[in-house]
């Protein structure tokens, strides 16, 4: 293990608080080149050393949200008192485009939710998970989320976290599939302008729409169903 340094620190590297403690921050930064997360730090991670043993016996899973951030990760660990060891390394993939999640998550926000596009080409990023932290991790995502195998995966073995409500399409495109994993205040605003209900549901502001989301299950089940009412379908990974 690398010793402890202040500067790697995920604070001093800029990663931030997490997007569960902070919803508006969603989906956090995520990292872009190979590293390995210990605790609250953030190492350089060499191709040798994810070939020898820092990769064994874990699982590859796909992250197209959150999952990307280091801080994101090492708070769904801590919180269960769990080792954080989790190596992180961006990955070129071909047809898989990020969407909206058409649902209203636990946090209060709407996450990024993967849907297939065959013309789509993107550097995602993959977290190694060991056993203990997938189940942990599955947990989290849970029941909302289901974790399937990746088609012609880069990665051998590579897991993706779908959505069970599909991803938001929009009407304004023709009903193409909204773009997910963006500003987070900008689509709450977006889908407020839209929906008289939902304004007077969770807004008039983002920072309303996180609050009340989070503070209540009856709200979020209340706005996951006006989603679907003001115009929007939805697009779901095939079984």
């Amino acid at each position: 293990m690398a010793p402890k340094d202040p500067a790697r620190t995920l604070k001093a590297l800029g990663y931030g608080t997490p997007p569960a403690l902070a919803p508006l921050t969603y989906p956090g930064r995520p990292i872009t080149t190979p590293a390995l997360l210990l605790g609250d730090e953030l190492h350089d991670l060499t191709i040798q050393d994810a070939l020898t043993d820092v990769l064994k016996d874990r699982t590859p899973v796909l992250a197209v949200g959150s999952n990307a951030s280091p801080a994101q990760i090492a708070h769904k660990l801590t919180r269960l008192s769990l080792p954080v060891r989790v190596p992180m390394i961006p990955v070129r993939t071909r047809g898989i485009g990020i969407g909206c999640s058409a649902h209203i998550g636990r946090n209060g926000y709407v996450a990024a939710a993967p849907y297939p596009d065959p013309g789509a080409a993107l550097t995602l990023v993959v977290t190694w998970l060991d056993e203990v932290q997938l189940k942990a991790v599955d947990a989290t995502e849970l029941p909302n989320y289901r974790r399937v195998a990746v088609p012609d995966a880069p990665v051998p073995g590579l897991q993706l976290y779908v959505s069970e409500y599909g991803v938001l399409t929009d009407p304004a495109t023709g009903g193409a599939p909204r773009p997910g994993g963006g500003d987070q205040a900008a689509l709450l605003t977006a889908l407020l302008r839209r929906s008289p209900a939902l304004l007077a549901l969770l807004g008039p502001t983002p920072d309303d729409w996180v609050r009340r989301a989070a503070a209540s299950p009856a709200a979020r089940e209340e706005g996951t169903r006006l989603l679907r009412e003001t115009g929007y379908q939805t697009a779901h990974w095939p079984r």
